[in-house]
């Protein structure tokens, strides 16, 4: 019998050992926990527009004394953080163009003017003052353009810089990029008629406002992207004429005017100093003519910035 009950209870036992470990009462197995893969972090790259370096030309404009507004875009356009890359200028244009591609900047430009004697340019000046028609040479601006500029020539002044000019000969416009700043600048500035035509390797120029009064053109020749535009003739019916001297200077404005149909169109922005009564004879309204390039150039400032960021993102 006892070995009869053992042969059953082994049996038995191990239903009990398999009950017991299917309700929980025997030492449970170890259980491994799930693992949770963390995903890789992935640095998406960040698209950033592409902005685009922009060249900016500066194209001043003739108009003899009127040209002193020049001076007022500059200061403006520097206060914004404008500074343009290039310069080019025709007649009074090249005078304070020549100048600025120096390295002065606008205060520097403005301290110049102001303390200029007419006597230092006086055989430029004397035209306007005077009632006298003989043809004079120009050398004394020449001489003036050189000192201001350290006798700096064209092709070593800060900034690159051209002045317009016309050939006596065939009537064609001229860029000076090279050579001596003040006698391309006399060049540009020699109104037929008063000043003695200037003789560069063997040609003859006279002012270059009877081509090109407002250079845009030349100033996307030298590679501006932006091209600013500076107008500073004056309408013909706001100026009177009463000498010989007056009447050229009115027909030298209706030239422009009808010239400056065809250049203007192509800048990307034309900045006008409100100047309608002022005459190019009168060097003592250089500080209105500088006040008036500081408000017509500030009214153009959200235009032009516009213009500058589109060409930048485009």
């Amino acid at each position: 019998m006892r070995t009869l009950f053992a042969d059953f209870s082994r049996p038995f036992s191990l239903v009990l050992i398999c009950a017991a470990s299917l309700f929980g009462c025997a030492s449970p197995s170890p259980v491994s926990q799930p693992v949770v893969k963390t995903a890789a972090k992935v640095d998406l790259p960040v698209v950033q527009k592409t902005i685009r370096p922009v060249k900016i030309g500066l194209a001043l404009g003739g108009g003899a004394a009127r040209g002193f507004a020049h001076i007022g875009v500059i200061k403006v356009l520097e206060a914004q953080g404008i500074v343009p890359d290039l310069v080019v200028g025709t007649s009074a244009g090249s005078v304070v163009g020549a100048m600025y591609a120096a390295g002065n900047n606008g205060f520097t430009l403005q301290k110049m003017a102001l303390e200029m004697d007419e006597a230092t340019i006086s055989d430029w000046s004397l035209p306007f003052f005077s009632k006298s028609s003989g043809v004079l040479k120009g050398e004394a601006l020449q001489n003036y353009v050189n000192k201001m500029v350290g006798q700096s020539s064209i092709e070593k002044l800060k900034k690159p810089f051209g002045a317009v000019a016309t050939d006596l000969n065939t009537g064609t416009p001229i860029l000076f990029q090279r050579g001596n700043t003040g006698l391309a600048v006399r060049a540009s500035s020699s109104v037929p008629g008063v000043f003695q035509p200037v003789k560069i390797n063997e040609r003859y120029y006279v002012d270059g406002g009877l081509v090109s009064p407002v250079p845009v053109r030349f100033a996307r020749e030298m590679g501006a992207d932006i091209v600013i535009a500076v107008n500073i003739s004056s309408a013909p019916e706001g100026q009177s004429a009463t000498s010989s001297l007056e009447v050229l200077m009115q027909t030298f404005t209706i030239m422009g005017q009808s010239l400056n149909q065809f250049e203007l169109k192509n800048a990307d922005v034309v900045i006008k100093p409100d100047l309608p009564t002022m005459k190019g004879s009168d060097f003592n309204g250089r500080n209105l003519a500088i006040l008036a390039g500081e408000k017509a150039a500030l009214a153009l400032i959200p235009e032009l910035k516009e213009k500058i960021r589109a060409f930048q993102e485009k």
